[in-house]
């Protein structure tokens, strides 16, 4: 599981009947630079975003925490084209890295 602050949604005209009810969202996965931030604007990593499936209700500026792979797809029936999927809704994350 990562950690990524949510940054937009993406809006489908088309999606597949297993998929309605859920929405997509729009990821900047976090890294060490970007958790050090917290508490506080958590912001945005330099790394590429993430589209994940969402039926917890996250949204803009929140932290989740989303698995990606073959996890992410297991609890659909296949095929399924999921690549990454939202496991949790963080309230609070606290880093301490090790010197």
């Amino acid at each position: 599981m990562r950690i990524g602050n949510v940054i937009g949604r993406v809006t489908l005209s088309q999606t597949l009947p297993g998929m309605r009810g859920a929405r997509w969202l729009v990821v900047s996965p976090m890294n060490r630079e970007t958790l050090q931030k917290l508490p506080g604007d958590p912001g945005m990593s330099d790394d590429y975003s993430v589209i994940v499936y969402d039926d917890l209700g996250a949204g803009p500026g929140e932290l989740i925490g989303f698995i990606e792979g073959r996890e992410a797809a297991s609890p659909f029936d296949p095929p399924i084209p999921i690549d990454a999927i939202n496991g949790a809704i963080l309230d609070q994350v606290t880093y301490r890295p090790v010197l």
